[in-house]
């Protein structure tokens, strides 16, 4: 089981979080205006890449805040975490297109 650092409540078991997917892909400006195919593509299509990418968490069963999470998807690890909004720590190693 991970131990997700939540920026607002602290370590917690990942059994209390969400994962809402790889952050990063800008929604449409009009979804309205996507055929099926395109609403699909944005919804399911990520990039996926093994290594380390930013991810969108939602501590669901703790303060109920979503926030941004580093973690390598070749070992699990966790690599940092921080708000929405803010700056991601220093350090997390993402390299180019990390997400």
């Amino acid at each position: 089981m991970l131990l997700i650092p939540c920026p607002f409540c602290g370590p917690r078991e990942e059994v209390e979080m969400v994962c809402g997917g790889e952050a990063g892909a800008p929604r449409p400006t009009d979804p309205r205006a996507l055929d099926d195919a395109a609403w699909t593509a944005w919804l399911y299509g990520r990039v996926n890449r093994k290594g380390p990418q930013n991810e969108v968490w939602w501590h669901r069963a703790g303060c109920g805040r979503w926030f941004l999470l580093a973690r390598d998807t070749r070992d699990d690890r966790v690599l940092g975490s921080w708000p929405i909004g803010a700056a991601p720590p220093a350090g997390l190693g993402l390299g180019e297109g990390g997400g």
